[in-house]
């Protein structure tokens, strides 16, 4: 065994614990996750008065439809980005700080071993993310020529992809 200097021990032992800085990535994330949680449910509960008020209030806008779409579409993109901020702090904890003891076998949607199953985990979610939003974008359109649907057509191709290859298994390497 290898005789280690004081100065290299202590260096050490402060380097290891210089690691629990990152929980104020875990904090904030949580307030972050929980507070786009907490918007998006308030916009879902301002949209369910709307409709309420459509069906026994006499609430009749011409773009109620587009309302209720664009509504619900805001409140799952900021459900997304909860989610992402969500596995984001769980990954960083049980990265940096200490493994997270799951209470129900089976239950591993947050279990995150190494970095690259955190960059997995948040690379599906964001690309997913990037869908409702680009979703989102798509309804505020107008289509006026010929070439802006062929746009619009290409741009979902290229989601189609993009989701096919996002689910597809990696490729061995022999």
């Amino acid at each position: 065994m290898k005789k280690r200097n004081i100065l290299e021990v202590i260096f050490e032992g402060t380097l290891w614990k210089c690691r629990l800085i990152a929980i104020l990535a875990v904090i904030f994330g949580m307030i972050g996750s929980i507070s786009l949680f907490l918007i998006g449910s308030y916009d879902i509960i301002v949209i369910s008065e709307k409709v309420y008020m459509f069906f026994l209030g006499g609430y009749r806008p011409s773009n109620f439809h587009d309302l209720l779409i664009e509504k619900i579409i805001g409140a799952v993109h900021l459900y997304l980005v909860a989610v992402v901020m969500l596995i984001f702090s769980f990954g960083i904890y049980e990265l940096f700080i200490s493994e997270i003891e799951e209470k129900e076998e089976g239950n591993k949607i947050l279990a995150i071993h190494s970095l690259d199953e955190l960059k997995d985990k948040l690379g599906k979610v964001v690309i997913m993310v990037l869908i409702i939003g680009f979703f989102k974008k798509v309804m505020d359109i107008d289509y006026n020529s010929p070439v802006d649907m062929v746009c619009l057509a290409g741009s979902i191709l290229m989601l189609a992809l993009a989701l096919h290859f996002m689910h597809r298994p990696p490729l061995k390497r022999e």
